[in-house]
């Protein structure tokens, strides 16, 4: 608390008391100020000074006003916002269902066996924690971009891969909204309705301007295929397009191999440039490559390509902040020139990534044994998201007496479900069951066990038929 300084002037406007005249002359009762007058004015060289007038005494007095008082609080994160609220619920029943990480059987936190074993080499080696350089660590790059594209793609084999370490999905996805507003003026990007709540916010900030392509369809609880093919036809040629390349977030909803060439035949006629968010690979099908077959299909047509990976999903390495953004270009050159445009934009916003959890990537992918205990326990993972599904699916089914077809929990696909519940639904969801998650009407399959599934099956259908 800034001090306060006191002046008093008497008649004589050069007479002036210090603060310890005026405590012994109030202390002596002679400073009476009740029935008096109050005036604010700045004081000449200090905006923080304000002057009390009492009568014929005025006093100089050092306000603690802040230059931030015109910034206003932000609403909370509609995704992490749930978690917060689910820990002050004490229900013994409580879901958290918002937060898209995975979860044990008994809903606790799952270290990988495989990542442990990979901090513990790593702490063996001793490696020094010098700064990275700016586009990462170099065995990560490498092994990142062959996951994606496949290690013999001629993609890579032909250095047309720009690839740098980002800040997980996130930050991946920020350094590429960077570029495209850097190098792309009149780009626009079309993003899914609905998407992940990031999204929109990631192009607000780095401004660039984005619209919505259709996607879900609310009377089917499925794709829009249709709405979305004619509004990619619609897009400005040269659009970015942002797909997510499986296990679509929130809806779980992906289209068929099919219906993937169909979307790259329309791209590719408006010479769009495909953007893909990968945050799932080998999460939502136990398969890595199996995950990556939409951006490969791309990549195979000779088409550029955006794409951004995250391993927050499929190595539990949420808190690392591990990812990468991946530019494929027409030539070697152009790759090396995006690069290093890359590298100048993620200077001043972060200056290089973090090193850890780019060498327990680096380290699990580069070593066989290793590897191969990695796919076993991704495909663990996804078996356990889909025996939770199917026994959702079965609890509402049998629950269910009022013959609405509940097989669009089975047709999705990955940890999240999207239950068709509007805001209302969701807030009794929440209210009266004590089921946390976001007011889209999406769930996290990767939160719930096999034994809450019942419950979990009880929230729905009561909301969904008791609450318009």
């Amino acid at each position: 608390m800034a001090s306060s300084v006191f002046s008093l002037a008497s008649a004589t406007p050069s007479a002036s008391l210090s603060s310890h005249d005026i405590e012994k002359i109030s202390s002596q009762g002679k400073l009476n100020l009740r029935n008096t007058s109050l005036c604010f004015k700045k004081e000449k060289n200090n905006p923080f000074m304000k002057t009390k007038s009492f009568g014929r005494i005025s006093m100089v007095v050092a306000s603690n006003v802040s230059r931030f008082e015109g910034i206003t609080m932000a609403p909370p994160d509609p995704i992490l916002g749930v978690s917060e609220a689910f820990k002050v619920d004490n229900h013994e029943l409580k879901l958290n269902l918002g937060v898209g990480a995975y979860r044990t059987e008994e809903l606790q936190p799952y270290v990988l066996d495989v990542v442990k074993k990979a901090d513990k080499l790593l702490l063996e080696k001793g490696e020094n924690r010098e700064y990275l350089p700016i586009e990462g660590l170099a065995a990560f790059n490498k092994v990142t971009a062959d996951l994606l594209f496949g290690a013999d793609n001629p993609v890579i084999k032909q250095q047309r891969v720009a690839t740098v370490q980002g800040l997980s999905g996130t930050g991946s996805l920020r350094l590429a909204a960077a570029l495209i507003e850097r190098y792309f003026p009149r780009g626009e990007v079309l993003i899914s309705s609905p998407t992940w709540g990031n999204h929109k916010n990631i192009f607000n900030d780095a401004k660039v301007p984005w619209s919505e392509y259709r996607y879900y369809d609310p009377k089917t609880v499925g794709l829009d295929f249709e709405g979305m093919i004619a509004d990619i036809k619609a897009a400005p040629e040269g659009s970015f397009i942002l797909l997510h390349g499986c296990a679509h977030n929130p809806t779980g909803i992906d289209p068929t191999p099919e219906q993937w060439e169909i979307i790259a035949d329309v791209i590719q006629e408006k010479n769009h440039i495909p953007f893909f968010d990968i945050a799932y690979q080998g999460f939502a099908s136990g398969s890595l490559d199996a995950d990556a077959a939409s951006v490969r299909m791309f990549v195979a047509r000779g088409m550029e390509v955006i794409a951004a990976q995250s391993y927050s999903k499929n190595l539990g390495l949420y808190a690392e902040r591990i990812g990468a953004i991946n530019v494929v270009c027409s030539s070697p050159d152009a790759a090396a020139r995006v690069k290093s445009q890359l590298k100048r934009i993620a200077r001043p916003m972060y200056s290089n990534p973090p090193v850890h959890g780019a060498r327990i990537v680096a380290n699990i992918v580069g070593d066989a044994a290793l590897f191969k205990e990695w796919n076993a326990e991704m495909e663990m993972m996804a078996r356990r998201i889909k025996n939770v599904r199917h026994k959702l699916f079965d609890s509402l089914s049998s629950k269910d007496k009022s013959g609405k077809d509940w097989s669009f929990v089975l047709k999705q696909i990955g940890m999240f479900s999207f239950t068709g519940l509007n805001k209302a639904q969701c807030d009794n969801m929440t209210n009266k069951w004590h089921v946390y998650m976001t007011k889209d009407g999406r769930i996290s399959l990767a939160g719930l066990s096999l034994a809450k599934c019942e419950y979990l099956a009880d929230a729905i259908i009561d909301s969904y038929h008791n609450v318009s």
